[in-house]
């Protein structure tokens, strides 16, 4: 089956000692490839956990994890590492661009860890920048970094697009734009993506919200008519 399965998931930090914190309890899902989704949770509620489990950033401590057909709960520190680079793309909440390589140069930096990966150029002309190849990303607003940051995690041809509070530094408007973005981004090139984040308004525009609460998932509902990333109310 291509797409993700989730199989009683839980992280326990700390485990067995007085301090012990359970930051995922037994969490199951699953999502199929294509699908836009929003994890929405409160601060502490375990989204983060999830997401850097899904990104291959950390382990589950029980329960399976796996990407098409690939059992990722189970590699081993090397396939992590590999399974990061080829499968896998991050769009944070902070840019994170090599501020000594241009718009264009970050871009290709992360297409060169990819086996497969899309054109460069026609990348950075998707979310609107092509004009723009040239310039530092201190030359950038924060919009434009955002973008940048998006098209550097889609030219690697990734199975999963995974982002991080993608809006928390950027003003409403600019946010609508992300937001837009990302949508078109999925639908234009089929990809899986997951927005996590503590904003409920975002959640209007998913396919699909899974909400999480002390490590456990509260509700997961599929939204038959999601509204438009510009018609969101923040």
């Amino acid at each position: 089956m291509n797409g993700i399965h989730v199989s009683h998931l839980s992280k326990i930090y700390n485990e067995g000692m007085s301090n012990e914190v359970k930051a995922l309890d037994d969490v199951s899902f699953d999502i199929e490839e294509g699908q836009f989704v929003v994890v929405l949770g409160a601060s502490g509620a375990g989204k983060s956990t999830l997401l850097n489990i899904l990104g291959g950033m950390d382990r589950s401590t029980s329960g399976d994890y796996i990407v098409n057909e690939s059992h990722v709960s189970s590699f081993s520190e090397n396939e992590l590492v590999f399974f990061r680079r080829k499968q896998i793309g991050f769009v944070f909440q902070f840019y994170n661009l090599m501020p000594n390589l241009s718009a264009l140069e970050n871009i290709e930096l992360a297409a060169s860890l990819s086996d497969d990966p899309l054109d460069s150029k026609e990348v950075l002309a998707s979310v609107g920048l092509e004009k723009r190849a040239n310039n530092f990303p201190s030359q950038l607003s924060g919009g434009e970094q955002q973008r940048i940051a998006i098209a550097r995690a889609v030219v690697k041809n990734p199975t999963l697009l995974l982002c991080d509070e993608p809006t928390g530094a950027l003003d409403s408007k600019t946010g609508a734009s992300i937001l837009s973005l990302l949508y078109s981004v999925s639908k234009e090139y089929h990809k899986t993506v997951i927005i996590v984040t503590h904003n409920s308004s975002i959640a209007q525009i998913a396919s699909r919200v899974i909400r999480v609460s002390d490590g456990k998932i509260l509700s997961d509902t599929i939204q038959e008519n999601p509204i438009a990333p510009e018609d969101v109310q923040w």
